[in-house]
């Protein structure tokens, strides 16, 4: 069932925009990354990718909201997902920032928000849709919304609910960047609120209370004293991290704080569920109050699979682990196999200087054309 998304951005374009999905991929990159589309404001950018994928002999369409679902059904023994996100994080706000819309070149490399996260991968998934007329395996290409805010919203995991008939597959590639490299599995994460209570007085006569902040201090110190580790997952190597990343406490500056809170990040190799990494957290602070706020579970490499080790060699690069929680898991979750491989460098997504080179782009293109290739002859 087709579904169009709702009107809730006044200021997208009635019109979507003319896409040439056979234009150079890297010009391709740059003409998406001039719709805006931070999360939330996909719309325009969902239009306009419906619009060139309906023009394509062959391929199947739905869409739900701003998430949108192409299919091949060739009758192959084998199918494959290409799966990317639309939506980027907000624009920078530094003066003269690079990594902003609309883009900019400077020789042969692209600057702009989304650059690398992620829509030089979205531009490869549209061109393969577009150029690939006989694939070896039949391809399910998934573009979906709100990757960048929290998962209650995922477009992807939407999809997972409202049509999982049609994100059935074999073996899932996400287009997240990874500088060329197959990347497998990801690490897991959660966090954690470890909580100190005292006396509230006043400052004054600060001996008639207790003070939550001052009791907080064994916290840090094991989070300070904390070795993370690095664990072997079907032979690649995830490195853990435990970390504060927000402590709140206090009320004014003249009174004992009764109350403190120290948040905890862990991210946790995926030989572990949430539960186990729970137990291990829990561990650590016993005899302190704490609770878990949230938690996604991390993907194995996913590396086993024949289609996954014929993609290896089609790259060319020896594989690495993904430290970042990616959608992955999601489909790992569903018995589905699953790798990340995009152009650019993954430590500038989100970045004031966010960019990605040509080469980048057609060396990503041509590495899941040699891959998917032509249907051998009968």
């Amino acid at each position: 069932m087709h579904s169009k998304p709702s009107p809730a951005n006044p200021a997208a374009p009635a019109t979507p925009i003319d896409l040439d999905l056979r234009e150079d991929v890297a010009d391709l990159t740059a003409r998406l990354m001039d719709i805006e589309s931070v999360s939330g404001n996909e719309t325009a950018l969902a239009d306009a990718l419906e619009a060139a994928l309906r023009r394509i002999p062959g391929l199947s369409l739905h869409r739900d909201g701003d998430s949108i679902v192409a299919r091949t059904t060739l009758g192959r023994a084998e199918r494959v997902i290409l799966a990317g996100h639309l939506d980027t994080v907000p624009l920078p706000t530094t003066p003269g920032a690079r990594g902003t819309v609309p883009v900019s070149w400077e020789g042969e490399t692209l600057y702009g928000r989304g650059a690398t996260d992620m829509k030089g991968g979205v531009a490869v998934q549209l061109a393969l849709a577009a150029t690939l007329q006989d694939p070896n395996r039949d391809v399910t290409y998934i573009f979906y919304d709100h990757e960048e805010v929290e998962g209650s919203k995922s477009g992807l995991g939407r999809l997972f609910r409202n049509c999982p008939e049609l994100l059935g597959g074999d073996f899932a590639i996400l287009l997240e960047p990874t500088d060329g490299t197959v990347e497998g599995g990801c690490n897991g994460t959660s966090r954690y609120k470890v909580r100190t209570r005292g006396v509230a007085a006043h400052s004054a006569r600060a001996w008639m209370g207790e003070n939550a902040i001052h009791a907080a201090a064994p916290i840090l110190a094991i989070l300070a004293g904390y070795t993370p580790q690095t664990v072997e997952v079907d032979g690649l190597e995830f490195r853990e991290s435990l970390n504060a990343v927000r402590i709140n406490g206090g009320i004014a500056g003249n009174v004992i704080p009764d109350y403190c809170e120290v948040e905890v990040n862990y991210r946790f190799a995926p030989d572990k569920d949430v539960e186990a990494a729970e137990a291990h957290v829990f561990e650590l602070f016993e005899g302190f109050e704490i609770v878990r706020t949230d938690g996604a579970g991390g993907a194995r490499p996913g590396l086993r699979h024949p289609a996954a080790a014929s993609f290896v060699e089609a790259v060319g690069q020896i594989p690495k682990p993904k430290f970042g929680w990616t959608d992955v898991a999601r489909f790992s979750a569903l018995g589905i196999p699953a790798v990340n491989f995009g152009p650019g460098d993954a430590l500038l997504a989100h970045s004031d200087d966010e960019h990605v080179t040509r080469t980048a782009i057609h060396d990503c293109l041509a590495a899941l054309r040699r891959w998917l290739g032509e249907a051998p002859s009968a």
